[in-house]
């Protein structure tokens, strides 16, 4: 936190809802580079800067664990919160730091092999465990407050209060409720004042909303324990509270995209990327720093109905590539001050250098990790790449389907569920995932499976598969027969993203793309007869796609007749330590391929 800046946070007896007043004394040089006279000479001005990241996912330097080398992509950005320290620095130095603040829009501890290491093989829920790197380096940066992100939850409730613990700053979260009491289980909002070089103080609310989406995406961790409303109807609630205690300024930190879509349907009567939606429709907010969506915001205004008004969002990049600086200009009217401009942009980290403090108070942690990740646990008969999976039938999903249906087969041996079929569905997390001919490690086999999802087995009829397969096939844009077709123009339609497409093993089929969505499911087989519609099936799917995650039909409302608490990455990788090698001949074949009228396209 800054130097002199003094934090409360005050916790009720049921929860550990809280609320932070700030005093921040500035020095005169400083606050007088953001404050000034009006064009009138009589009208008081004064301008400072609130930054802001989102969906940090575990990334403190920029380095990729999957790959044991630099970041890089096709726009050469680079990720890390060493990066981000170095931006903050830079702006602290311009803006004078007493006149900036830093805050993030969750989504912070979950995303990375560094991450993932803290959460489960050296947990800091553990006697004498280790703090969290994410901690660590964000408390050394400075940061004010940050909102939960719905990842937050991933590793279960304990790892998330500890990681709470050790941070110097508030985790917010005004829509995550304590199940019983419907009280807030976190800080709803965090205050501070300003210091203005007039003698009047500027007071500033951020308040946290988080998603919805938790009560389904992370289901087996929070239910019963937590519940989670949505932003509108929080935020309608908290703001007018926080007007009420004297915010001059009030800020939104929103784990929530701004589409106004969600990805579960009607399972969850709020809406997922609703943070347009709460500018509109809640008076009273002058900025929203925008999380969850993995999109890059430099400004967008909405206006809101009730004021007129307009209300600045930003998202800056996803894993620290980016961040949000939102300048506001507020001028002393009718006894206080009042709101008089907000811009927003965004600076990109890949201007900057990694801060070398950062780099040496985390430097141990990175190279245990990197000693971790580069384990060698087997051996691969073939090399087999992702880079074609999105619209190819891939031996590396097959790999993974194989994995998950050997597990669910040998779970349900001896139940009443042991003799029907078993099938397994799967996506491609990442185009770039590899695994080698020769010795294989622990990085490259997690690289397959980047999310902490878990396995299930849920009981579907054939009917109900070929509409699940229709859904996924929506992936594809609808391709005319004849003439060339570009596969990086094929994927992706309607913004699906390659984690919402699922190929299903132990099926064979067509996907004709001349046909329209809903309709290009052509040959649908198994066991080289046409599928019985009326024929039972079990399905191992993670966990995400059988709480909603997708809004793929049938599978949420499906029979559950088996479940795991392992993530499947760590479920792969103790198939290939057991095993010993990956015998691709046992698994890869062609059971699936894209069409067009009957013509394979590849």
């Amino acid at each position: 936190m800054p130097l002199n800046r003094r934090t409360f946070l005050g916790r009720s007896a049921a929860t550990s809802a809280g609320v932070a007043l700030a005093g921040a004394s500035a020095s005169a040089a400083a606050a007088e580079t953001r404050g000034h006279q009006g064009p009138s000479g009589r009208q008081k001005r004064y301008t400072f800067t609130v930054m802001g990241t989102t969906d940090l996912h575990g990334n403190v330097f920029n380095w990729d664990y999957f790959t044991d080398a630099e970041f890089d992509d096709a726009a050469h950005n680079d990720v890390g919160l060493a990066k981000i320290s170095t931006l903050v620095d830079q702006v602290r130095a311009e803006k004078g730091r007493r006149n900036t603040l830093l805050i993030d829009a969750g989504d912070t501890i979950q995303g990375t092999q560094l991450s993932y290491y803290y959460a489960k093989v050296d947990p800091i829920t553990g006697s004498g465990g280790p703090v969290h790197p994410m901690a660590r380096a964000m408390n050394a940066i400075g940061y004010d407050a940050a909102a939960l992100g719905n990842h937050e939850f991933n590793y279960g409730i304990p790892v998330l209060r500890k990681f709470e613990e050790q941070c110097d700053f508030p985790l917010l979260g005004a829509n995550a409720l304590d199940a019983k009491t419907l009280r807030p289980a976190f800080a709803p909002y965090w205050m501070t004042r300003l210091r203005t070089p007039f003698g009047r103080d500027v007071k500033v609310a951020v308040l946290g909303l988080t998603n919805p989406g938790i009560a389904i995406w992370d289901k087996a961790n929070v239910q019963g324990k937590m519940t989670f409303p949505g932003l509108e109807e929080q935020a309608a609630k908290w703001v007018p509270r926080l007007r009420s205690m004297g915010a001059d300024v009030v800020i939104v930190s929103a784990h929530s995209g701004t589409s106004g879509t969600s990805s579960y349907g009607d399972q969850v009567p709020y809406v997922e990327n609703a943070a347009s939606l709460v500018a509109e429709k809640v008076a009273g907010i002058d900025a929203i720093l925008v999380g969850h969506a993995h999109v890059e915001i430099p400004e967008s205004r909405v206006v809101n109905k009730e004021t007129g008004r307009e209300v600045v969002l930003s998202e800056p990049l996803k894993w620290g590539q980016r961040l949000t600086l939102f300048d506001i200009e507020v001028a002393w009217e009718r006894g206080r001050w009042q709101v008089a401009s907000v811009s927003a942009k965004v600076l990109n980290s890949n201007a900057a250098e990694e801060d070398p403090r950062i780099v040496r108070l985390l430097d141990a942690e990175h190279k245990k990790v990197v000693g971790y990740v580069n384990q060698v646990i087997g051996t691969c008969s073939a090399a087999m790449t992702a880079a074609e999976a999105p619209y190819k039938d891939a031996p590396i999903i097959d790999f993974i389907n194989h994995v998950q249906s050997e597990t669910v087969k040998a779970a349900l041996a001896g139940t009443a569920y042991a003799d029907l079929p078993v099938l397994s569905q799967a996506s491609c997390f990442s185009r770039t995932a590899a695994i080698p001919a020769g010795e294989v490690t622990i990085r490259q086999v997690a690289g397959l499976y980047p999310f902490e999802n878990t396995l299930e087995a849920r009981v579907l009829t054939g009917a109900q598969l070929k509409e699940y397969l229709e859904f996924s096939a929506r992936y594809y844009v609808q391709t005319p027969a004849g003439g060339d077709v570009d596969p990086a123009k094929l994927t992706n339609a309607s913004g699906t993203p390659d984690y919402n497409y699922d190929a299903v093993g132990g099926l064979t089929y067509e996907i004709d793309i001349a046909k329209a969505p809903g309709s290009r499911i052509v040959g649908l087989s198994f066991d080289g007869k046409p599928i019985d519609e009326k024929a039972q099936f079990v399905l191992a799917v993670n966990n995400y796609r059988a709480s909603g995650g997708g809004n793929f039909p049938h599978v949420a409302s499906a029979k559950q007749v088996w479940a795991n608490s392992e993530e499947i990455r760590n479920t792969i990788i103790a198939w290939v330590q057991a095993k010993g090698t990956i015998d691709v001949s046992r698994f890869g074949s062609v059971d699936w391929k894209l069409t067009r009228e009957g013509v394979p396209v590849f």
